[in-house]
């Protein structure tokens, strides 16, 4: 399986960038923040002997893909891998949507698989077409009345046939605590609609239908066991939410649309490898994090634009806004994520991003293979539009062209630009591309002086309204 590249000559730069010789000079402290990461943070996780400084130490995730593949290679029924591929295509048969409801990490990462992975109308191709994986659905991510009722409408008027499993949904509900408020209001409504539209049917159903993800001993576990859930999934003790895609929070819904669950860990995995033993001069993930701090610390880059050049990856890039912004910005430091959608957004934010405020990094995000034919402009009798000199180029020639173009535009009005380089969009990939993020995301912190575990502005904000609805 081919690693992802990445390319940072487009901000190697005596006037605009950073040169290779600040680069080098990072290469001894970055090494040792890889030591850290892999071998202390680990002793101090499983001795509980962590300093206070690094409470908490929501390290989990980066050894977690290991455990999970070695737990199913080990007992393939009893681990937990193996009990949600069998809970998810158990159901496949009998469900014609799923409702994923969680809010932030809990949600952001499914999402960005199913968008990535999926086809992008999936949610309206027939029951044939989608191999019988049900439709997906996000809500308990926002406390917005009309889309929440429009979605219970939706649910209500069935599939797109008559038999029993068309009529059918499901309910994937994620929350480490359950009192999250955005889903547990959500669930509130979500799980008497489904007990109404099931009927008679509920008390054989519900049990099988809804599937919490959550922690142990918290409000949702209690109301798991109260509803006769029959399979309950974790979210892992030392991972944060955010951190949390390649757990139950990620896993399960992607098992749900069918996804290559074991391809993703095992991306994850070969990322880490990469991240423990390449050389600094070949290590993504060290590269990336030198050539971008030291855009911010030294040439005032405060926004970090990840400009993805396909709609498949926008979650993607919403997914790592959430990541970077939630576990660096703190303490008054920590650059603004910002995605783009390229070649869409260059006609709306590229006249600013080009010759507007200089405090913007571009890293284009780039995949090298299409999954399907290339599409050909093509000749017409009807060249009003004058494309006829170009009938024979593809669109994803067009693509290139647009990308060296951009590159080109911005590096002459002095923007520094990288390039993380995709093979192609799988789950493989997609593995590796969010366990770089989120090793990166650590590194940086602690570059910064940091903890990027823990997240006290969210929790202010949940306080705040909570006093604002009148409770203690």
């Amino acid at each position: 399986m081919s690693l992802l590249q990445f390319d940072p000559s487009g901000s190697i730069n005596d006037d605009y960038g950073v040169t290779q010789a600040q680069i080098d000079s990072l290469g001894d402290e970055l090494a040792a923040l890889r030591t850290e990461m892999v071998e202390t943070d680990r002793k101090q996780y499983d001795s509980g002997d962590i300093p206070a400084e690094k409470q908490p130490l929501d390290a989990r995730f980066f050894w977690l893909p290991e455990e999970q593949l070695e737990a199913y290679q080990k007992d393939r029924e009893a681990s937990e891998l193996g009990r949600i591929f069998k809970v998810a295509n158990g159901l496949h048969d009998s469900i014609d949507a799923v409702t994923v409801l969680g809010i932030g990490g809990s949600y952001m990462g499914a999402r960005a698989m199913m968008e990535a992975c999926c086809d992008p109308y999936h949610n309206e191709l027939t029951r044939a077409a989608r191999g019988s994986k049900p439709r997906m659905y996000f809500e308990g991510n926002n406390v917005d009345n009309d889309a929440a009722d429009s979605l219970l409408r939706r649910l209500r008027s069935g599939g797109y046939g008559d038999s029993a499993a068309e009529k059918r949904s499901a309910l994937v509900v994620i929350s480490k605590s359950g009192g999250t408020m955005e889903t547990a209001a959500a669930f509130r409504l979500f799980l008497p609609a489904l007990e109404s539209e099931l009927g008679e049917e509920a008390k054989d159903w519900l049990g099988k239908l809804v599937v919490p993800v959550t922690g142990e001993g918290g409000k949702l576990f209690n109301l798991a066991q109260e509803i006769g859930c029959e399979e309950v999934f974790s979210v892992p003790d030392g991972v944060g939410g955010r951190f949390s895609v390649l757990s139950p929070v990620g896993l399960v819904p992607a098992a749900f649309l069918g996804l290559d669950c074991m391809k993703l860990l095992e991306g994850a995995v070969a990322m880490n490898e990469h991240f423990k033993t390449a050389d600094y001069a070949d290590n993504v993930v060290l590269q990336y994090v030198a050539v971008n701090h030291l855009l911010a610390q030294h040439r005032g880059k405060s926004i970090r634009v990840m400009s993805v050049w396909t709609k498949a990856l926008e979650s993607l890039g919403l997914w790592y806004d959430q990541l970077l912004a939630e576990s660096n910005g703190k303490d008054g430091k920590g650059v603004t994520p910002l995605t783009t959608v390229n070649t869409r957004d260059l006609h709306s934010r590229h006249q600013q991003h080009q010759q507007g405020a200089n405090d913007k990094v571009f890293n284009n995000v780039i995949v090298q293979s299409v999954r399907t034919d290339a599409l050909a402009v093509g000749h017409s009798e009807r060249n009003q539009d004058g494309m006829n000199d170009i009938a024979e180029k593809t669109l994803p020639e067009i693509m290139s062209a647009a990308i060296k173009g951009t590159n080109d535009a911005l590096h002459a009005d002095g923007r520094p630009t990288t390039d993380i380089i995709l093979p192609k969009i799988d789950t493989h990939v997609l593995g590796q591309l969010f366990q770089m993020l989120m090793i990166a995301t650590v590194i940086e912190g602690r570059l910064l002086g940091i903890n990027p575990y823990g997240q006290p502005g969210v929790e202010q904000y949940k306080k705040n309204m909570n006093k604002n609805l009148g409770r203690a």
